[in-house]
C-alpha cells in the first residue's frame, strides 16, 4: 500500500473574516481534512512557501490583494485547485474567477455541507487527471508554428522565439484541443473537459478563454486559423499535432 494513502488532504482557507475561516477550518477537520487558515494574500503566500496544499478555498473580497488577483496569479504559477467564495449575487466575480482558473465557486452565505461536497468533487476530478495531464503529459508538442512544453506550460515558436507562459485555464483548454485535433468540440463539451462542470445560462467562460488563447497564438485573432469557430458547433483545432 502506498505510504501516502492515509495522508489527509490539506486545505488552505483564505478569508479576512475570522469567524468564517475558523468555522470552515473546524468543519473540514471534523470531516477528514487537514486545514490551515490565512487572513489575506500576504499570509497565504507565507503558508504556501512553507508547505504543499491540495486545495485553496479563496474569498474574493479581501483587503490588499483581492481574491481575483490572487486566483489569476496562482493559476499562472501552478496547479493547486481553487474554490472561490463570492458574495451572493456577484455573478461577474464568479464568471471572471472561473475564466482565470478557479475550479469552482460558492456564493456566500453557504451551507458547509455544500462546501464539503464541492471540495471533494474538485479533488476527485484532480485525482483522475493528475496521474497524467492527459496523453500529452511530459511531451513537447508541435502544432502549426508553435511548440508547447507541457511540463513548463510554456509556448514557443518553432524557431525558439516568442516564449509565452499560459495560465492554468489556458493550458487546460489548449491541451484538450491538442488531444483532439480537427475534432469539433461544443462549448458544453469543452467546459466539462476543462473544469468538470456544466454550462449555465449565458455562460461565456469558454468563449472568453478561447479569445484570450487566440490572442497568444493567432497571427490575426480576428481571423483565426488555428482555433476555428464552427457555426452551431463549437471550436476546433484546425491543425495537425505531433510529439517532439
Amino acid at each position: 500500500m502506498n505510504e501516502t494513502t492515509h495522508i489527509l488532504p490539506h486545505i488552505l482557507i483564505v478569508d479576512d473574516h475570522r469567524e468564517i475561516r475558523d468555522a470552515v477550518m473546524r468543519y473540514l477537520e471534523k470531516n477528514g481534512f487537514r486545514a490551515t487558515v490565512a487572513q489575506d494574500a500576504v499570509e497565504m503566500d507565507a503558508k504556501l512557501a512553507r508547505g504543499r496544499f491540495d486545495l485553496i478555498v479563496l474569498d474574493v473580497m479581501m483587503p490588499g490583494e483581492d481574491g481575483l488577483s490572487v486566483c489569476r496569479r496562482l493559476s499562472a504559477e501552478g496547479r493547486t485547485p481553487i474554490l472561490m467564495l463570492t458574495a451572493l449575487g456577484e455573478e461577474t466575480d464568479r464568471i471572471i474567477g472561473l475564466e482565470i482558473g478557479a475550479d469552482d465557486y460558492l456564493p456566500k452565505p453557504f451551507n458547509p455541507r455544500e462546501l464539503l461536497a464541492r471540495i471533494k468533487a474538485i479533488l476527485r476530478r484532480r485525482e483522475r487527471s493528475e496521474p497524467s495531464a492527459g496523453a500529452l503529459s511530459g511531451h513537447r508538442v508541435q502544432f502549426g508554428d508553435w511548440v508547447l512544453d507541457t511540463d513548463r506550460r510554456v509556448l514557443t515558436r518553432v524557431d525558439g522565439s516568442d516564449e509565452t507562459a499560459l495560465t492554468t485555464a489556458e493550458f487546460k483548454l489548449l491541451t484538450v484541443l491538442l488531444e483532439r485535433p480537427r475534432f469539433v468540440l461544443s462549448r458544453d463539451q469543452l467546459l466539462d473537459l476543462t473544469s468538470g462542470r456544466t454550462a449555465q445560462v449565458f455562460d461565456r467562460t469558454i468563449d472568453n478563454q478561447v479569445s484570450r488563447l487566440r490572442r497568444k497564438i493567432e497571427t490575426d485573432p480576428g481571423k483565426p486559423k488555428i482555433i476555428t469557430t464552427v457555426r452551431g458547433g463549437g471550436y476546433c483545432l484546425a491543425t495537425d499535432v505531433k510529439n517532439l
